[in-house]
């Protein structure tokens, strides 16, 4: 057994943690992370994180918009004894209670023992993901087929969406008020959509367009039908469809939000099954792990809220993103069926102040076949638990918050690593427009390959981990 070797078996033997060994192999140099979650958990824990991939599984195949998510979400926490905040709510310690704003962004709420002066504890994440949308007017005809045409919400590669099944997913607001939702490709006797992309034998005159270009956006429109009827084109044909399938019309689809989504199932990834391909890990990662760490709060100290948002990939914008002003007015509202007619804007200010958030995200794991493209002394790898992001440029939370939240997560056992890029990179939080309301917050989450496809992929024992987490930060004093 070589040193390397006799270090590593040592330190799992001795449950001492030490740090990625750098080594030389050939000409490259590599570094060996021996400080994976995997190693530390016992078989009870090791059902634990299978238990919890199953669930998770199950939780994002069935919400993979802001929409979706919202409406499972309250199918399950009316389950576990959440109840819709109302004026006649009572904020007794352990009281459960849930809040929708505009059907795209939620907050669970748990009342705890102290006042709400004494700040709250939020864990924020996002709920919209990378996706293709669209436009207000988009159908028409092409060469016999009929195509809708789209848009892109957050960033992509764009190559990656094309030769995919794709389900249409969303809703049509109609003049009379009525709303139809529309959800097509996810059932196995649905028909999917797909863009079509050009074959290897005629795409030569493609063959010099950069990666970012080799589709562009404009050129990600989904064919929807190819079958004319006599004396109709086909365009007309899908307009009689849709008024006859769902009652509305080409003028209905100005009022509508419609995304194309992956319609692929989660799926265990590798031999051994320790990890989980799905679509939107980005951010129902950090969201799902949210809701179940919440649920199983009882009477907490301070009053817990989880915080899913709404517009993250696209700037955290509109008055469902987290630069609207809805959280700070839940948090006014819960003051003053507090304090009633004694409410000033001084005491809710104090609650902001006193409040401590995380801000939970994913962010891009090692890939092993483009290592070079990390720093890989501060880079996330896969299945060594949560990454506190350390940014740098002022974006990090204050050192007396970093080392609060070291010191819960190791009293807890929880396995975490830090994540820091690598010269120029790119990507956000929606953890500045909290912190802008004066709240103390620091962003973390866990690694995950290939963000924003199609098909990501996660370590279930990272998952596991994040929830661990944030219970943890829940209950900490």
């Amino acid at each position: 057994m070589n040193l390397i070797k006799t270090i590593t078996c040592l330190a799992v033997i001795t449950g001492l943690s030490i740090p990625a060994v750098s080594f030389a192999k050939g000409n490259k140099e590599e570094k060996e992370p021996v400080n994976s979650s995997w190693l530390s958990l016992s078989k009870k824990e090791l059902k634990a994180v299978e238990e919890y991939a199953i669930q998770y599984k199950d939780y994002i195949y069935k919400s993979p918009t802001e929409l979706t998510f919202v409406t499972e979400t309250v199918k399950r926490v009316e389950k576990k004894g959440f109840k819709k905040l109302t004026n006649k709510s009572q904020l007794t310690p352990g009281a459960r209670f849930y809040d929708v704003n505009r059907d795209r962004t939620i907050s669970l709420i748990v009342i705890g023992k102290k006042s709400l002066e004494n700040g709250t504890r939020i864990i924020g994440a996002h709920i919209d993901s990378p996706r293709l949308e669209l436009k207000g007017r988009p159908l028409y005809e092409k060469e016999k087929f009929a195509l809708f045409q789209t848009y892109v919400h957050g960033g992509i590669k764009t190559y990656q969406w094309v030769n995919v099944p794709l389900a249409l997913v969303g809703r049509v607001d109609k003049k009379n008020g009525k709303t139809v939702n529309i959800s097509v490709g996810f059932s196995e006797n649905d028909p999917i959509l797909l863009v079509p992309d050009l074959a290897p034998h005629v795409d030569h005159d493609n063959r010099s367009r950069t990666s970012r270009e080799v589709i562009k956006k404009e050129e990600l429109d989904v064919i929807i039908a190819a079958k004319p009827a006599l004396d109709t084109s086909i365009k007309d044909v899908v307009t009689n469809f849709l008024f006859t399938e769902y009652g509305i019309s080409l003028e209905d689809l100005v009022s509508a939000e419609l995304a194309l989504i992956p319609a692929l199932k989660p799926r265990d990834v590798g031999f051994d099954r320790s990890m989980i391909a799905a679509y939107g890990h980005d951010d129902k990662a950090s969201a799902i792990a949210a809701v179940n760490a919440l649920i199983e709060q009882n009477k907490p100290e301070y009053t817990s809220i989880a915080y899913l948002v709404d517009n993250e990939e696209v700037g955290n914008i509109n008055n469902t993103g987290a630069g609207s002003s809805y959280l700070v007015d839940l948090l006014s509202e819960l003051l003053y069926k507090e304090k009633g007619d004694s409410y000033n804007d001084y005491q809710l200010r104090k609650v902001l102040r006193e409040t401590k958030v995380i801000s939970a995200d994913v962010n891009p794991g090692v890939n092993p076949s483009w290592a070079s493209v990390w720093e890989l002394g501060n880079a996330p790898r896969l299945g060594n638990g949560v990454n506190l992001k350390l940014y740098g440029g002022g974006f990090n939370a204050n050192s007396e918050y970093m080392a609060w939240t070291r010191n819960y997560l190791d009293n807890n056992k929880i396995k975490w690593q830090t994540s820091t890029y690598k010269g120029k990179a790119s990507g956000g939080t929606i953890g500045s427009d909290l912190s802008n309301d004066n709240m103390e917050v620091i962003d973390f989450g866990i690694p995950i390959l290939s963000i924003h496809s199609p098909y990501a992929v996660g370590s279930k024992v990272d998952l596991y981990s994040l929830y661990k987490a944030m219970s943890a930060f829940y209950q900490e004093k």
